[in-house]
């Protein structure tokens, strides 16, 4: 709601301010410059990204424009989730072994364990492939933690430059947008230079259809993607935070911590504004246990 929120200001501040000077709203519509530079946004991103960056992309700008749960729990499911599920894992290491989880993390979506923790195991490929993959690597055999502090390192590094490239894909189309906004002036005003010989008015039209192409530009960039791709970024950053919460809890882990003092390490990762207090994630796992 807010990111609409603040599209609704900056519409209203931007045209509204356009009034207020005596601007006319219909001098601004200008199909044929919209065209030349929204295709032109469009074409190139396409042109310059595989399909696969372009999936992400349009996942990501359906996540950070998509409404959330109104229940009231809802935003902290997945940190809740995520703590307890490892809090689960470790303590079923403590009492039967690593060799116990084989059956869990062979077969995440029939294990008794990952079925109670819906947003993790299903709504989190990511999160669920991570914690299954580091757990099975776990039951293989002996690794130090500085051993495994690097591979977590490495891998997270690789998470996170893929799940970029759409943010760092609509920056550069962001960029390029005034560019597109003078190259639809420019053939505007070769539109216009064709009417030198006709009234001075329809010299005005055709020269203030042109500078609109440039107004078109820069309000795209720096009103429209820009921010988003910002607020795509910001949304990767959040889902790596959870991966670097579950790359220090598992090397609490083979440094010998019970799993209380483990996933207290990975809590601590966690970002401020979701961060539990360590007595919450006590009471998360206690209920869990009962």
């Amino acid at each position: 709601m807010i990111k609409f929120i603040g599209i609704g200001v900056i519409v209203i501040c931007v045209f509204g301010g356009f009034i207020m000077s005596s601007g006319k709203l219909a001098a601004l519509w200008q199909p044929s410059e919209m065209l030349i530079i929204i295709g032109a946004a469009v074409g190139s991103t396409i042109l310059g990204n595989s399909l696969e960056v372009l999936k992400e992309m349009k996942h990501q700008l359906k996540a950070v424009f998509a409404a959330k749960k109104k229940n009231s729990e809802s935003d902290g499911d997945i940190y809740r989730e995520l703590l307890t599920l490892m809090h689960h894992l470790l303590d079923e290491v403590r009492l039967r072994g690593i060799k116990t989880l084989d059956e869990h993390i062979e077969a995440p979506s029939q294990s008794s364990v990952f079925l109670c923790y819906p947003t993790v195991a299903e709504e989190n490929p990511m999160l669920l492939t991570f914690i299954t993959d580091n757990f099975r690597l776990l039951s293989m055999g002996k690794i130090s933690p500085h051993e495994m502090d690097t591979l977590l390192e490495g891998e997270i590094d690789m998470i996170l430059e893929d799940k970029l490239k759409p943010a760092h894909a609509l920056h550069r189309t962001g960029e390029a947008c005034p560019g597109f906004g003078i190259l639809a002036a420019v053939m505007g005003i070769i539109i216009t230079m064709q009417h030198l010989d006709g009234p001075l008015t329809s010299i005005g039209v055709h020269v203030g259809a042109a500078l609109v192409g440039t107004f078109i530009g820069i309000f795209l960039c720096y009103c429209l993607l820009e921010p988003a791709a910002s607020a795509m970024q910001e949304l990767v950053m959040k889902e790596i935070n959870l991966l670097q919460c579950i790359r220090a809890t598992l090397i609490a882990h083979i440094r010998g911590k019970m799993p209380l003092l483990a996933v207290d390490a990975g809590r601590k990762i966690l970002e401020p504004d979701v961060k539990p207090s360590f007595a919450t994630m006590e009471e998360w796992v206690t209920n869990r246990a009962m």
